[in-house]
């Protein structure tokens, strides 16, 4: 019995590096990917006709073919062949039709084509309009390797001057996806959208973002059923869970907790307000903190480095795991979790000194009025966290089950 080909992946496919002659690795299908000395990566189509085997049919160049088209090229193939008809003809006007991406236009074409093929139907349409209406207009016919920084800061300063600094920022991150693919294509070396700072395009304050219901479900899913450590999936569902900062979670440390209270107290030196912040910790926070606490790795930090001395993660780590997933959560940043938050529990009909106090915003009130309504504000912010809690464990259930805790 013939051995099957164990089906391989794009991320193995970037990783095929050239021997001193050249050589094959199947697919299945009769799909095989020919690597060359040169490091060159073709794409070819194995076949027999009448009981014997055929040369090889070239199916295109990796840069330009992805493995998810190039396996929908060897099926249409191989239904060819299991109807008499030898598919090298084909293969040829096929191959004709892939054109040489060597400008911007070009690339960004093979890019639709190829990448954005098994996204959303709303993730392509924004990816194509900022193409097509701001990016190819002015660097399409530059070639990919010449596209500067300079030519996306002038990009993003003409949508800025339109009024939409958020769309001259999505703008940006569409053409660093986009180059990101191409440096993957080894079509280019460098991505000049990565020396434009995404604070020089815009400001914390322009930032809109706030995931819907439908959306959070899907990131905490994704996460839950990802292979990152499992550390930074609880990071991930405390971050939205408690609604605090990034850089005061990470750096939390066990003293500051008391959970059997159901209480975290962050001292007011992490705090940006310069005073202590309590964070009245709903149940399933809870019981993801008693998950951490069981197999702690440190004696000081909640999330403590790997690297073994007694410091806690860095701060990027959060953002890289989630990055690592692929999320198709366009213009997202993890800070958004405390906007989405908000935005929602003021649709609940939540006060807004409540969510804006357990959010660790400045609430103008007197001091008398602070005194006389503690226990109620301690009691209001319980319940905005709880709910909010609750309501995200709505998000995660839907109709799927995954193991969270």
């Amino acid at each position: 019995m013939p051995k099957l080909a164990v089906p391989l992946t794009e991320s193995q496919v970037r990783a095929l590096e050239p021997r001193a002659t050249r050589y094959s690795v199947a697919d299945g299908n009769g799909l095989v990917i020919e690597v060359m000395t040169t490091g060159s990566k073709i794409w070819r189509f194995r076949y027999s006709l009448n009981g014997k085997r055929q040369p090889l049919a070239t199916i295109g160049d990796y840069r330009m073919i992805s493995l998810r088209v190039a396996r929908a090229k060897a099926q249409k193939y191989a239904e060819m062949v299991a109807s008499g008809v030898s598919p090298v003809a084909t293969a040829r006007r096929d191959r004709g039709a892939e054109a040489k991406a060597d400008v911007l236009r070009e690339g960004a074409e093979l890019y639709l084509a190829t990448e954005m093929a098994g996204k959303s139907d709303e993730y392509r349409r924004t990816t194509r309009r900022a193409l097509d209406k701001d990016v190819l207009p002015a660097i399409g016919g530059k070639r990919i390797k010449a596209v500067t920084d300079e030519d996306i800061r002038t990009i993003c300063e003409q949508i800025k001057s339109r009024g939409s600094p958020k769309m001259a920022l999505h703008t940006r991150n569409v053409v660093k996806r986009l180059y990101e693919f191409l440096i993957a294509r080894q079509l280019a070396t460098t991505n000049p959208a990565e020396l434009v700072p995404a604070r020089f395009i815009a400001t914390p304050d322009s930032r809109t973002r706030v995931l819907a219901p439908d959306e959070i479900g899907a990131m905490l899913r994704s996460i839950y059923a990802s292979s990152i450590r499992r550390p930074l999936k609880l990071a991930l569902h405390l971050l939205v869970l408690t609604m605090v900062r990034k850089s005061e979670l990470i750096e939390a440390r066990w003293s500051e907790f008391k959970l059997d209270a159901a209480l975290w107290k962050i001292p007011a030196g992490r705090t940006q307000r310069d005073r202590e912040h309590r964070v009245y910790l709903p149940q399933q926070a809870v019981a993801l903190l008693r998950e951490l606490q069981a197999s702690r790795a440190s004696g000081n930090y909640v999330f403590p480095s790997v690297r073994g001395d007694d410091r806690p993660i860095a701060k990027s780590t959060l953002n890289q795991a989630v990055k690592a997933l692929g999320l198709e959560v366009e213009h997202f940043v993890l800070h958004d979790f405390r906007r989405t938050a908000s935005t929602h529990l003021l649709a609940m009909g939540q006060p807004a000194e409540a969510i804006d106090d357990a959010l660790a915003r400045a609430v103008k009130e007197s001091r008398s009025t602070a005194a006389n309504n503690r226990a109620d504000q301690i009691e209001q912010k319980r319940t905005v966290l709880q709910l909010w809690a609750d309501f995200v464990d709505a998000q995660i259930d839907g109709n799927h089950h995954v193991a969270i805790g």
